[in-house]
Order: C-alpha cells, then structure tokens, then sequence
C-alpha cells in the first residue's frame, strides 16, 4: 500500500454547506473503498488547510482516480502529498551512496 497525505481546502460551495462537511466525510470514506483506498484519518484543521487526510492505497491510479472523483464534486480543492514511513525511510536512505 502506498501512504498519502491529503492536504484540503473548502471551495465556497464547501463552505456555503460546512455544516454537512462531517457527513462528507463519511461519504467520502465509503468512495475511497470503491478504489480499494484506505481512509486512516480525517481531520479538520485551522490555518491555511482546512482538512488533513491520511490514506493508504494500492497504487498512485487508485489515489488519483480518488482525488479526481472527490474534486469533481465541487466541495474541496485537495494537494496530495505522498507519505513515507519510517521503515520505508530506513530503506530509502540504505540506498544512498
């Protein structure tokens, strides 16, 4: 599985319906299984994100087609950032000369 960090931003639809931004969620987490995507965590943040999400899943296919169908909805704007944990770092930098 491939880790990613999803840093998330209201667009003025999402926020016009902030009051249903939990129950997106949810929904959200459901669509993410459609892809075979793991949502770890959501949360919502204060600053210049307005929501972070970690997820798993098992390609960079899977977690684009993810990102597309979520923003297509109309309610975020995402960033994707992909995530390395520290037995992935371990190997990573074993690897440099």
């Amino acid at each position: 599985m491939v880790a990613y960090v999803v840093l998330g931003n209201f667009t003025d639809q999402g926020v016009r319906n902030v009051k249903d931004s939990p129950k997106r969620a949810e929904a959200f987490k459901e669509m993410a299984k459609t892809f075979g995507v793991t949502v770890k965590e959501i949360v919502w943040t204060q600053g210049r994100y307005d929501v972070v999400t970690v997820l798993e899943a098992p390609d960079e296919a899977a977690a684009m087609s993810l990102s597309l169908s979520l923003s297509a909805l109309g309610n975020v704007r995402t960033e994707t950032l992909r995530a390395f944990s520290a037995a992935d770092m371990t190997k990573i930098v074993g690897k440099m000369l």
